[in-house]
């Protein structure tokens, strides 16, 4: 994974058929995703549940592009050698899901993934400052974590622009999760965010058969922005 700011777009695969992963992988690489994200929720930091280990497993030789894996889960620190086995290029868990993120960050990036910071709409910017050395990825969600297809909350551009100019030149990303569509998409990569999650934004209208409107939709974010 080389470093750059261009945008990147991340199609989340809560949003695709669970019973064909592989292809709609396949499918949503080959119309233009640049990384793959990956929402694992247990129930209990969040009230929803997804998929493990093993899941990121089966479908990591489907990706040619970059595994991005959010832990939307508590604790964090048991599981991070899983993932990482699983194929992850990036781990992100939330400063809210544990009281040692520094202790986490550094075992995200013990096993050779890059350490992402994921922080909820209510959680401040300041939360990430002292974080800065320790991470290759911050995750503003924009929506309260745990379900995809939720409203964008607008106060989070704002968010965007005071981590943009905390991170000046460090080599960390400002990834973006949750309502992310033509018209909020040019909204957070004018304040500074370079990866753009999107689940039924690039999802919608299309399937592993009827592939070409994943393609439209991911190139209207991108025209967006």
């Amino acid at each position: 994974m080389k470093f750059d700011r261009s945008v990147k777009i991340a199609p989340s695969i809560l949003s695709a058929d669970f019973a064909d992963f592989g292809a709609e992988i396949q499918a949503v690489e080959a119309q233009g995703a640049d990384w793959i994200h990956v929402d694992v929720m247990d129930g209990h930091f969040v009230p929803n549940i997804t998929f493990g280990p093993s899941t990121c497993a089966a479908i990591r030789p489907h990706i040619k592009t970059v595994m991005d894996v959010h832990l939307m889960i508590a604790p964090v620190d048991p599981y991070i050698q899983a993932f990482a086995d699983a194929g992850a290029d990036v781990i992100t868990a939330h400063v809210e899901a544990g009281p040692h993120i520094h202790r986490t960050l550094q075992a995200i990036r013990a096993t050779g993934a890059k350490a992402g910071l994921a922080l909820n709409p209510g959680t401040p910017a300041e939360a990430a400052a002292p974080l800065l050395d320790l991470v290759d990825l911050i995750c503003v969600m924009t929506v309260n974590p745990g379900f995809g297809g939720q409203k964008f909350i607008h106060s989070c551009v704002q968010k965007v622009t005071e981590l943009r100019e905390m991170i000046g030149d460090r080599e960390v990303h400002i990834e973006i999760d949750g309502g992310v569509d033509p018209t909020t998409a040019p909204l957070v990569v004018a304040a500074g965010a370079d990866v753009l999650v999107a689940g039924s934004a690039v999802f919608k209208g299309g399937s592993v058969e009827n592939p070409a409107p994943y393609g439209e939709n991911i190139r209207a974010i991108r025209a967006s922005v």
